[in-house]
């Protein structure tokens, strides 16, 4: 690896290398507002959507740890980092490209999966370049434009549909059985945003080589090349689950109650907004495309409130510690979730989405500050790869299990689904009470709420 001092980068050096992340985003950001729409206009069954889901935790549960591993242990001619993203970006633009012009489910089910392996795949190593090229000194404003194009690609998926529809371009799903031309032109603008912010980076942008280059080969030679990088990977995350702190144990069970809910979010929102707002309860309702849209904004006020909170967290965390802020966040949440049974007036559903976005300004940053608080440096990214599976696992338990009740307990309606949501938010909030003291950090900066966001929204979107 290389251990020079790192030169200070110009602000368009740093905003160089983040634009890729535009892109990608906007095309995360188009699979969480569309993607339970077009299964629903393919003829999946509302109470199947959960399992229809499972690609995204699956592939960033494997994929992330595997591919992290990988290229650290990797220098090509084009670079350490950059073929995986490349790769990964070009494959990924590919599947939202065919994924509004499927016919049948199982195409938009296989595109899926193609596609969240794919981000998956590019934004690992993406992430680990920009860190690669930070010194010490550019870290906060590094990631704090990292953070502006994250925002700024989950905004432009987020209102592409709703703006495309009100310039005047159909929304007509000809009986509930087409997937309107209002997704399908937003997901053609999300290749051409992947493409070229993805080419962008790529060509303004060099990775720093191992500064002994017939060194490092040696070295990566003996680990056991290819296959001997992911067994020392996966030794290395088994010894560390053995020396786990009990605070980042008492973590897990917040993570479970928090991660088992949120999946209910991506899943039904927009066709919670739908029927309820809309008066659109299937694709073949009149208003469908159009209340289905709204998802889009309902995720823009959500993640703009979490940029927002990234200003104000420290302020809070030194008010009243860590744990406590974790716990007020969810509970935030969960009061924005539950709330939702009272409106049916879009914009009172959009209000709802602040405390939302509160909650997930809590959930991308303060499980990341409180492990690096108390992990030591050397074994951070073994633990942020634990926090990775903290956040996968009771994903699929949500997708494996939902669709068992979701006709019975949840009255077959996507807004009692939210409402569980809510409530596995404020069971978590009361989980952060049995957090132990040693997770407390000193003190919280602007700075590291910054860094944790970046990195806890990019894991947070496998």
């Amino acid at each position: 690896m290389n251990t020079q001092p790192k030169p200070m980068l110009s602000f368009w050096q740093i905003w160089n290398m983040s634009f890729g992340f535009l892109g990608i985003q906007y095309g995360f950001g188009l699979q969480q507002a569309n993607l339970s729409p077009i299964f629903r206009y393919l003829d999946a069954d509302e109470s199947k959507l959960p399992v229809l889901w499972l690609a995204g935790p699956i592939t960033g549960l494997l994929i992330q740890p595997i591919i992290g591993a990988i290229s650290d242990g990797t220098w090509t001619r084009f670079g350490r980092r950059k073929p995986f993203f490349l790769v990964g970006a070009l494959t990924g633009s590919v599947a939202v490209l065919l994924m509004p012009y499927s016919s049948v489910l199982w195409m938009a089910v296989g595109l899926f999966w193609i596609l969240d392996a794919s981000m998956n795949t590019a934004m690992e190593p993406y992430r680990a370049m920009v860190g690669d090229k930070l010194n010490s000194k550019q870290r906060t404003i590094g990631f704090s434009v990292q953070t502006f194009m994250i925002a700024g690609g989950q905004i432009a998926a987020g209102v592409m549909p709703l703006l495309l529809l009100y310039s005047g371009v159909s929304g007509d799903t000809q009986g509930g059985k087409h997937i309107p031309d209002i997704v399908k032109y937003s997901f053609v603008i999300g290749v051409v945003a992947m493409l070229v912010s993805m080419a962008w980076t790529n060509f303004t942008t060099d990775e720093y080589p191992p500064d002994n280059l017939e060194e490092f080969r040696a070295e990566q030679a003996a680990k056991g090349g290819f296959f001997g990088r992911i067994g020392h990977a996966f030794k290395d995350i088994w010894e560390a689950v053995i020396d786990m702190p009990q605070g980042l144990r008492r973590i897990w069970w917040v993570k479970l109650f928090t991660w088992y809910g949120l999946p209910f979010m991506w899943q039904y929102l927009s066709l919670s907004i739908a029927r309820h707002s809309f008066n659109a309860p299937s694709p073949d309702s009149p208003n469908f495309a159009e209340g289905s849209s709204w998802g889009g904004p309902a995720f823009v006020v959500m993640n703009f409130t979490t940029v927002v909170m990234a200003f104000l967290i420290p302020a809070i965390v030194k008010a009243i510690g860590t744990r406590m802020t974790y716990g007020v966040l969810l509970a935030f949440g969960g009061i924005g979730f539950i709330s939702m049974l009272l409106f049916t007036n879009i914009y009172a559903v959009l209000a709802c989405m602040v405390g939302v976005g509160i909650a997930w300004s809590g959930i991308i940053t303060i499980p990341f500050i409180m492990t690096t608080s108390i992990v030591s440096p050397k074994r951070i990214g073994v633990y942020m790869g634990l926090l990775n599976a903290f956040i996968c696992i009771p994903q699929i338990m949500n997708n494996l299990t939902a669709g068992f009740y979701y006709n019975t307990l949840l009255q077959g309606d996507p807004r009692n689904a939210l409402v569980l949501c809510g409530i596995c938010f404020i069971l978590a909030a009361v989980a952060c009470l049995f957090i132990t003291k040693d997770v407390e950090p000193k003190y919280v900066t602007e700075g590291d709420v910054i860094e944790a966001q970046a990195r806890g929204i990019t894991m947070s979107e496998a």
